[in-house]
């Protein structure tokens, strides 16, 4: 029986894993936190149930799939539940705008909030939908090896603009500055500014439309936790609290993978679902492939860090829902702050948590748990000592929603607590402490990310946000399946 090793157990090593231990291959996931999830990591403080990963689940389908590839079924260790509306945007002036798509309360947000624009959007949404299809359905999960293939793939990129950004092309459908960004901030969900990404992401638009928005219950530590259940229920065995230190090699092969705790063991195929630039400069440092690339990829663009205000209340706030967008006095100007200026602005756009709303075992009885991020420029741009800063931007952030939502929040606030750009890059290894891994811009997209096979060493595999098509849960469940044929045509098992 043929091994394999998976390094790290975010979702898309998970997904790899689940794939692999399928098939018939004996695999191992090795993680260096105390829990998988990697990103999707949880913190339990005080009654509260902090996730700190993804937490806007689209595209069930393809999670379900990882599932039913031995015959199971995912409600046996997954609840989801569907989250309407999708996210609440609301603007400094007080205007908001429920997204979902329920099509009717959808248009008359729409006639509400940018009247003379509904045909504008149809518009759109047509446009959204032909991306959707040539860059989700046909390309999503097919593997960019060669330039060769991108050429292939390029005609019907190029048919839709894909040299132009999400904003620009949202603008072209649509007059309202509102509208525009209820359009175009997606992106920022995936690391991408939707100034300068690609219109081929519109096709966020459509994902969501079709597949809806869900969160798994309990958080989606639960998810994390049911995929899990599944790999181990199908043999699979996973090493936690455990870094590796060192992907060895016999000339052009990856050999073996040893931990920190000194265990090491050889392996026929190794993937590697951590951080780029670790996987290259860290784990295959000595090698000239590890060498080359930790170089190629420090010339290359990436994407901004997050800052986290994880926090609970006393009290319960039903007005409040799930998601909300909490936009600030600027949107193009604050993007350029963040991605090319690499400063930190007095203002900023707030992602609002509130899982308890919809989950109410996420907080103590009587109390609510959110969190709000904001996205800040990576240490690369933004050298700031986050001991220092994250206190001030912690309660500047918190100001802002008393502002806007809860005026006595500071008087309910029972535990708290921030993630800062330094703990992306301690905890999770992340180049620069950068959140999404390379930005996902037309020229990094594709062939010009990190490839799911090796060019160099041709049993060493890459998953996750660094490869294509990129970050999100569909996303590297996507690199997943991409990657998991490439191993199993490569071991000589059926695909």
């Amino acid at each position: 029986m043929s091994r394999a090793c998976v390094i790290g157990a975010g979702f898309g090593g998970l997904a790899l894993a689940i794939r692999l231990q399928s098939a018939g291959i004996a695999t191992t996931v090795v993680e260096a936190r105390d829990k998988a999830g990697g990103r999707a990591y949880v913190w339990e403080r005080d009654g509260h149930t902090f996730d700190g990963g993804p937490t806007v689940v689209t595209d069930p389908a393809c999670l379900q799939e990882l599932w039913s590839l031995s015959g199971q079924d995912m409600r046996r260790d997954v609840e989801l539940m569907p989250v309407m509306p999708f996210y609440r945007l609301q603007w400094p002036d007080g205007t908001h705008f429920d997204y979902s798509n329920d099509e009717a309360s959808l248009r008359a947000e729409i006639n509400r909030v940018a009247p003379g624009d509904l045909p504008g959007y149809q518009q759109f949404l047509e446009f959204a939908s032909a991306v959707y299809e040539e860059g989700y359905v046909k390309l999503g999960h097919v593997p960019f090896l060669n330039f060769k293939a991108m050429i292939k793939a390029a005609p019907a990129l190029m048919k839709h603009q894909a040299w132009r950004s999400v904003y620009s092309r949202v603008a072209g459908f649509v007059k309202s500055e509102k509208l525009r960004q209820a359009l175009s901030f997606h992106t920022l969900l995936v690391g991408g500014n939707p100034m300068a990404t690609s219109s081929i992401y519109a096709l966020i638009h459509k994902l969501e439309k079709d597949g809806g928005v869900w969160w798994a219950k309990g958080g989606t530590n639960k998810l994390v936790a049911g995929m899990v259940a599944l790999f181990e229920r199908l043999g699979g065995t996973i090493r936690l609290a455990d870094p590796v230190i060192k992907i060895h090699t016999i000339g052009n092969k990856a050999s073996e993978v040893e931990c920190a705790s000194g265990w090491r063991e050889r392996f026929d195929a190794v993937a590697s679902n951590g951080d780029l630039m670790h996987t290259y400069r860290d784990l295959l440092a000595g090698t000239p492939r590890g060498d080359s690339q930790g170089k190629a990829l420090a010339r290359k663009s990436w994407s901004p860090s997050l800052f986290v205000v994880h926090f609970g209340l006393e009290g319960q706030f039903p007005q409040i829902p799930h998601h909300m967008i909490l936009f600030g006095p600027r949107y193009k100007g604050l993007l350029e702050d963040i991605y090319d200026h690499g400063v930190l602005p007095r203002d900023f756009s707030i992602y609002l948590h509130h899982p308890s709303v919809s989950d109410p075992a996420m907080a103590p009885e009587g109390r609510s748990t959110f969190y709000a991020l904001v996205p800040v420029a990576h240490r690369g741009k933004l050298a700031v000592d986050w001991d220092e800063v994250g206190a001030v931007l912690e309660k500047r952030i918190l100001d802002e929603i008393a502002l806007r939502l809860i005026p006595d929040i500071h008087e309910r606030i029972v535990t708290k607590f921030h993630y800062a750009p330094t703990h992306f890059e301690t905890d999770l290894s992340a180049y620069m402490g950068s959140a999404f891994s390379l930005e996902p811009l037309l020229t990094q997209s594709a062939y010009f990310r990190g490839h799911n096979r090796d060019d160099a060493i041709p049993n060493l595999y890459l998953v996750g946000a660094g490869t294509h098509p990129g970050a999100g849960i569909p996303g590297v469940v996507g690199s997943a399946k991409a990657t998991a044929g490439l191993m199993l045509e490569d071991l000589g098992l059926p695909v």
